[in-house]
Formats: structure tokens, sequence, C-alpha cells
């Protein structure tokens, strides 16, 4: 029997992080799986729900959540709104925010494993945690960025920096979502601990690298490069696939799109390994 469990902590500033358990009450619990969104993403994103319930029936309970400062609010969980959360953001709240999930579901779940799952920037963010977390016994990241300073240009950093502003498109809406330049100065301050391809070349656990050869957002090349940062790390070319894995928001259908179900079905082969 398939359960999801829906749970509130909080975040940096105060804010909430909103998250859900998906777990098969039939099979043992001995490991589980914490799944991070991506910038501009979040946990009912697209197909994250048929995703969160492919691993549960598998015997993998799957938690997933928004972190704290993603834009989505409790009033409307399917779209990013609040825009003054979403503009300050920073990777130390998001590295914050996953530490409190991992910690809280420790407590909550006493699980014998933990295994972390993170798609986009989320995947740079898992790497980062499990290279200085020995709670993390396996990771997977899904068409991961290998620095976060790709989310803008070099040369917007300037005014940026005077402005105390700059703005996203999101490609869905349309919306201009804007960013405060603490997301910048936080960067700046942080460049070592937040050096995702230093953290990669640290990876002591099996890790999984899988990313679709037609990503325009964050080219399989980036891939190739964290592989070859971390040779132990095995990578597996989702072909034809693109940032998102054929999902989309909102996602009407009743089974996963074929890319993102290469993507389930390669992240299981992976945490069945011994």
């Amino acid at each position: 029997m398939i359960k999801n469990e829906q749970f509130t902590i909080t975040g940096s500033l105060g804010m909430p992080i909103i998250g859900d358990y998906t777990v098969d009450d039939t099979q043992p619990k001995t490991a589980l799986i914490i799944f991070v969104h991506g910038f501009k993403g979040f946990k009912d994103w697209g197909a994250h729900q048929l995703v969160a319930r492919y691993f549960a029936e598998n015997g993998y309970p799957y938690l997933k959540f928004n972190l704290s400062h993603s834009g989505v609010s409790p009033e409307n969980p399917n779209d990013v709104t609040d825009m003054e959360a979403f503009a300050a953001n920073t990777i130390s709240m998001e590295l914050a925010d996953l530490n409190s999930v991992i910690n809280y579901a420790e407590q909550s779940y006493h699980p014998e494993k933990i295994y972390l799952i993170g798609h986009s920037r989320g995947g740079g963010l898992v790497v980062i945690q499990t290279m200085k977390d020995a709670r993390i016994t396996k990771l997977i990241t899904w068409a991961a960025i290998a620095d976060f300073s790709g989310l803008w240009k070099a040369e917007q950093e300037a005014d940026w920096m005077k402005t105390g502003k700059i703005y996203v498109e999101n490609a869905r809406t349309k919306e201009k979502m804007p960013l405060n330049s603490t997301l910048l100065a936080d960067f700046k301050a942080n460049k070592e601990a937040f050096d995702i391809i230093k953290a990669a070349e640290r990876i002591t656990v099996p890790w999984l690298i899988l990313h679709g050869d037609e990503d325009v957002n964050v080219k399989f090349s980036v891939a190739q490069e964290l592989a070859q940062k971390q040779l132990k790390a095995e990578i597996y070319k989702i072909e034809g696939a693109n940032h998102v894995f054929g999902a989309s928001h909102p996602y009407q259908e009743t089974h996963l799109p074929k890319h993102l179900q290469e993507v389930c079905d390669k992240s299981l082969e992976f945490l069945r390994q011994d």
C-alpha cells in the first residue's frame, strides 16, 4: 500500500521547508532516497509524484521537498509565486536546508542508508553535501550542473552588485524572476566551499551520473567533466533526452515519459547493486 505523508520543518531565515515522504508500507524500509529539485523547480513539478511512486513501489521510500526559498508557497504549491523568497535565495541557504532535511529524515524514519538524488542545480548541491556528509551512502545526479555561477553571465555581475538585482526568465510563463545580489555575494564569499568540480574529486561513495545528450540547458559535456574528475563514478547517456527527460509542467499523464522512465530504471539498477 503506497502512502504519502506530508511534513513541514523550519528552513533558512525561518521559512518553511514543505516536503512529502512516499512509502510502500508492505516493504522493509532500510534505505531512503532524498530528492533535491533544481533552480526554478519544486517537489511537485512535472512528473515528480510519479517518480516518487516508482521508487516507493520498488522498495525505496522517497522523500522530496521544496527548498525554503524556492518561491513555492504553502498556498500555491504548484508554481513559483513568492518572488520575494525566490529573489532572496542563496546557495548557503539551500545547503543548510538540505542538511536540515537529512537531519529530519534521520530522526523521523531511521533509515540504515541514505541516498541522494539531485536534478540540475540540485545535482550540484548533492555533490557538495555527499562530499562532506558521511551519512550519505550513494549519490545519483540527473542533468547536474558543475558550476553554480553558470546560472548567470559573468558580464552581469558588476551591474548586479550595483543595482542589487538581476532577472531570469521562467521559460514556461515568460515571467521575469528576480535574483538579489546576495546570491552572488554568497557565491563569491564561499567560492572554495561551493566548487562542485573540487567536491566531485573527493566523492568516495558510489555515484551514478545520468544526463541527456540533447540537454540544451546543461550540456552533456558537463556530465563528462564531472565523470573525468571522479573516475569511479558511472556515467550513462540518455539518448535524445532533454534537461527534464521529457517531463513538463503540469504533467497530466499517468505514466512516466520515456526518457524519465529510463532515468528511473537506471537509477534503480544502480541502487540495487551491492
